[in-house]
């Protein structure tokens, strides 16, 4: 009878801190992230520190202080899915890069643009083409072997 009711209240304690630690780790990722656009922009003005820089520069020494604070063990502080990133956190960051991209130079730099986008297109065309190709090569060559 005691140990059901304390299993229970261990149970309850451990969905407590559960959702005490999501709760502290989005509070420190919300805090990090208006410090690194404060930050960014006090600095709007530096030509050799800009907002990606001061994101950078925030994020190592964070990841420092957790890893010295843990003791070089694996801190479960910071827990972030790439499903969240992916669906909520990157299309506002395409979005912001290409609404605030200059036109004058975008457009002064249109032909180096294209040709980064065709070159890479075709280099990683070719790589693909030819790991298919190779491995459709070597499935037949072991099905040979093995007759």
């Amino acid at each position: 009878m005691v140990a059901s009711q304390l299993a229970a209240v261990l149970s309850k304690l451990q969905t407590l801190y559960s959702d005490h630690a999501s709760v502290v780790s989005m509070n420190l990722f919300v805090a990090l992230l208006c410090a690194s656009i404060v930050i960014g922009h006090l600095l709007e003005e530096n030509r050799w520190m800009n907002e990606s820089i001061t994101a950078l520069a925030i994020g190592l020494c964070t990841g420092v202080v957790i890893l010295l604070t843990s003791g070089g063990k694996s801190s479960r502080l910071l827990v972030f899915s790439e499903d969240l990133f992916f669906i909520y956190l990157l299309p506002p960051i395409i979005f912001n890069a290409g609404f605030s991209v200059k036109k004058k130079q975008f457009f002064r730099n249109f032909i180096t643009i294209m040709l980064f986008g065709a070159v890479g297109t075709l280099i990683s065309w070719s790589i693909i083409s030819f790991g298919t190709f190779y491995n459709f090569m070597d499935a037949v060559a072991t099905f040979v072997q093995f007759r």
